[in-house]
């Protein structure tokens, strides 16, 4: 009859509560006494009241007896579903008098007037951190004791918060349920969308005081600040290199450590960055994000199209302190300076022939190699060179000479003809001599070759028959007898030659050209070789 007249009879002698039963009083009286003499056979984890073990044992059970009727979420003490049902009715009696914010739980009320009131009752006794939640001190705590009571069942992981594996959970479930509403992209978590959301916005609220720059997010400043402190706290006990954040020294662990983590789908290549993965696959499926706004060229880089614009504003900005010389670029530069230095680090191991390029040096064992991998799409012969390819093709476009002298209107099928011919009508000055006759030349590749002639040295070897000559190009010509490739097609009567020379010689038969015209007598020839013999008339002379 107690409990219907509202009596409360029993008192607690420390606290003054009362109680409506003798055994709800001796219940409560455990809490004082600081027993917990109901154990959890299971996790160790001890209890004041035996209805707080058997609600406890339902987590090691899975054991969720109480079922939401609106959304069929399960629930394993009936007080969580009593407080979920209040998401789905929306309400929120529980208002905040000092900020009118409104609230579905007394205890979430309770909790939030500790910021007003600047309460953190729960003070960490390690480190003296103070905490206005429970929950937050518990899950400090472990930080301490190195608990990480919550595995991964997919890779082992473990964690100190339910609510950090759950977020890593979807890492492997691949699940994405935050959604931006203006891109559609997705995020494994709401922070994520919510930093995304800045940049629709064009909002970048966090600047640096050093030099002005804005950022869409503070941890994005934070980093940013490092650069102007210079400050590097991250130092590699392997090289001694020192780095601005923990994640820069973590990637460059891995060269060391021979980590490739990162592995393409498509072709099985390996990666140490996901950055340079995530470029690698631009390969694949032919993206290329980073337009030019000045002649539409794209890239898979905006490292590289920044490098592109260059170009187009003619910035120079990495000058050589030996010959003024600018460049582009700051590999360039690198690569210009070896020259002056006599720098060749890259070693051909099969012939012991130096290069300061490791392009060049790449390029140059395809020679022992014998790997051709440009090919014509339209003959099927096959190049070392992808520049030689190119100037191959000139020869399918019908003899086409787009490369036009500005002087004399000459016109040629490379550019780099062009460019030397250039020197004949510049008096382009030839400080390049010979020690041993005193011959002059414009170009120190030039010299090189004339150099041979007196060395008698013929590094270019043919493979097929021994015979050896003094020139790349040479050699290359000669192979065409071996191969009995006849590449040159005249349109005209589909003869065909194995050099462009002979081709152009032929092709005059059918124009009725005669280009060589005698001095003396007036009379023309098709071929300067036929001039020549019939000028030993004149000269009288008998070769």
């Amino acid at each position: 009859m107690v409990v219907h007249s509202g009596e409360h009879p029993y008192k607690c002698t420390v606290c003054g509560k009362s109680f409506n039963q003798q055994s709800t009083l001796k219940t409560h009286m455990v809490i004082h006494s600081g027993e917990h003499p109901y154990k959890c056979t299971v996790c160790g984890k001890s209890f004041n009241q035996s209805s707080n073990l058997k609600t406890h044992l339902r987590i090691h059970n899975d054991e969720r007896p109480y079922k939401c009727t609106s959304c069929g979420k399960y629930f394993n003490r009936s007080s969580h579903l009593k407080r979920h049902m209040a998401v789905h009715s929306g309400e929120l009696p529980y208002k905040c008098t000092s900020c009118g914010k409104t609230f579905n739980q007394s205890s979430h009320l309770k909790t939030h007037m500790r910021i007003h009131n600047d309460e953190r009752p729960n003070k960490c006794p390690v480190c003296g951190k103070s905490f206005s939640h429970s929950s937050s001190f518990t899950t400090h705590l472990r930080k301490h004791n190195c608990e990480r009571p919550y595995e991964c069942t997919s890779c082992g992981k473990f964690f100190n918060r339910p609510s950090s594996l759950k977020r890593h959970v979807r890492i492997h479930s691949g699940e994405r349920p935050y959604k931006c509403t203006s891109c559609g992209k997705s995020f494994h978590w709401s922070t994520n969308l919510k930093a995304h959301m800045i940049i629709h916005s064009g909002e970048r609220p966090y600047k640096c005081i050093s030099c002005g720059k804005s950022f869409h997010r503070s941890s994005n400043l934070k980093r940013h600040v490092i650069i102007h402190s210079g400050e590097r706290p991250y130092k590699c006990t392997s090289c001694g290199k020192s780095f601005h954040w923990s994640s820069s020294l973590k990637s460059h662990m891995r060269i060391h450590n021979d980590e490739r983590p990162f592995k393409c789908t498509s072709c099985g290549k390996t990666f140490n960055q996901p950055s340079t993965l995530k470029v690698h696959v631009r390969i694949h499926s032919g993206e290329r994000p980073y337009k030019c706004t000045s002649c539409v060229k794209s890239f898979n880089q905006s490292s590289s199209l920044k490098s592109h614009v260059r170009i187009h504003n003619d910035k120079r900005p990495y000058k050589c302190k030996s010959c003024g010389k600018s460049f582009h670029w700051s590999s360039t530069l690198k690569s210009h300076l070896r020259i002056h230095n006599d720098e060749r680090p890259y070693k051909c191991t099969s012939c012991e022939k130096t290069f300061n390029r490791p392009s060049t040096l790449k390029v140059h064992v395809r020679i022992h190699s014998g790997e051709r991998p440009y090919k014509c799409i339209s003959c099927g012969n096959f190049f070392n060179h992808s520049s030689s390819l190119k100037r191959h093709m000139i020869i399918h476009n019908n003899g086409e000479r787009p490369y036009k002298c500005p002087s004399c209107g000459k016109s040629f099928n490379q550019s780099s003809h062009v460019k030397t011919h250039m020197i004949i009508h510049n008096n382009c000055e030839r400080s390049y001599k010979c020690t041993i006759c005193g011959k002059t030349f414009n170009r120190p590749s030039t010299l090189k070759i004339h150099v041979g002639i007196h060395s008698g040295e013929r590094p270019y070897k043919c493979t097929s028959c021994g015979k050896n000559f003094n020139r790349a190009s040479y050699l290359k010509l000669h192979k065409i007898i071996h191969s009995g490739e006849r590449p040159y097609k005249c349109t005209s009567c589909r003869k065909k030659f194995n050099r462009a020379s002979y081709l152009k010689l032929h092709k005059i038969i059918h124009s009725g050209e005669r280009p060589y015209k005698c001095t003396s007598c007036g009379k023309s020839f098709k071929q300067s070789s036929h001039l020549k013999t019939h000028m030993t008339i004149h000269n009288g002379k008998r070769l």
